[in-house]
């Protein structure tokens, strides 16, 4: 490989499975040392948790680089079937977790700014925060996603003057365990993805970890702010 994040120290959330596993894994094949952290390693849902791991992660490391945001979890209910403690749950699942990590990482993302490290944090909106997809129940799903594109352009603002960058990848459908559960359950549902692609195929993990590592990456030290759609130009019509 390349070695485009040679010398950074990145941290996955969201590491053992999906999209989170495929940064994680080319993150380390560019040169990232990588701390991956899962459900198994810390419930991010707990606050005190949370800020005990990346305190030690900071004191083994002195900084932290790039932190990406791929762990969440969602309930998929039309608004009739939906109760109120899965739109709780789904909210936290895909806007607490990212706000507890991004808190808890901010000195040791102030700090490789300081060393000129360029740090930079990595969140994940979707393409369901921009349109909605016919056939998919994913209202608190989109509510929580559209939580995190505005989150992440607020942390743009507040990073830049400690040189810390913040942007959202926006993925389209990409086909992870979690997402074969849908396709099962309805048969007829990868056609209704594929008739938004523009690219008449299903995304990969590696395809969003690749442009995750290049926002990490001293490649994109002008980009902050920004939500880049990686979906088959699904939002793009």
């Amino acid at each position: 490989m390349s070695g485009r994040l040679a010398g950074k120290v990145a941290v996955v959330t969201g590491a053992a499975n999906g999209i989170g596993k495929g940064c994680a894994e080319i993150f380390s094949r560019e040169g990232a040392t990588v701390v991956g952290v899962d459900r198994d390693d810390c419930d991010l849902t707990d606050e005190a948790a949370v800020n005990a791991l990346f305190a030690r992660i900071g004191d083994e490391h002195g900084r932290i680089d790039a932190l990406v945001n791929a762990a969440a979890f969602a309930v998929f209910a039309w608004i009739e079937d939906l109760s109120y403690a899965d739109w709780r749950k789904t909210l936290t699942g895909e806007l607490d977790i990212v706000f507890l990590t991004t808190r808890a990482a901010w000195p040791w993302l102030k700090a490789s700014g300081q060393m000129g490290k360029g740090p930079s944090v990595i969140n994940f909106a979707s393409a369901n925060a921009r349109h909605a997809l016919e056939g998919s129940p994913a209202l608190a799903h989109c509510a929580g996603k559209g939580g995190v594109l505005a989150m992440t352009r607020q942390l743009a603002m507040e990073g830049a003057p400690h040189g810390i960058r913040a942007n959202t990848i926006a993925p389209g459908f990409i086909k992870t365990a979690a997402t074969a559960a849908h396709l099962a359950a309805d048969p007829g549902f990868e056609q209704q993805v594929l008739a938004k692609n523009m690219l008449k195929r299903l995304g990969e993990p590696e395809d969003i970890a690749w442009c995750a590592v290049w926002l990490a990456s001293d490649e994109a030290r002008y980009v902050t702010g920004a939500d880049v759609p990686v979906d088959a130009g699904a939002t793009a019509w």
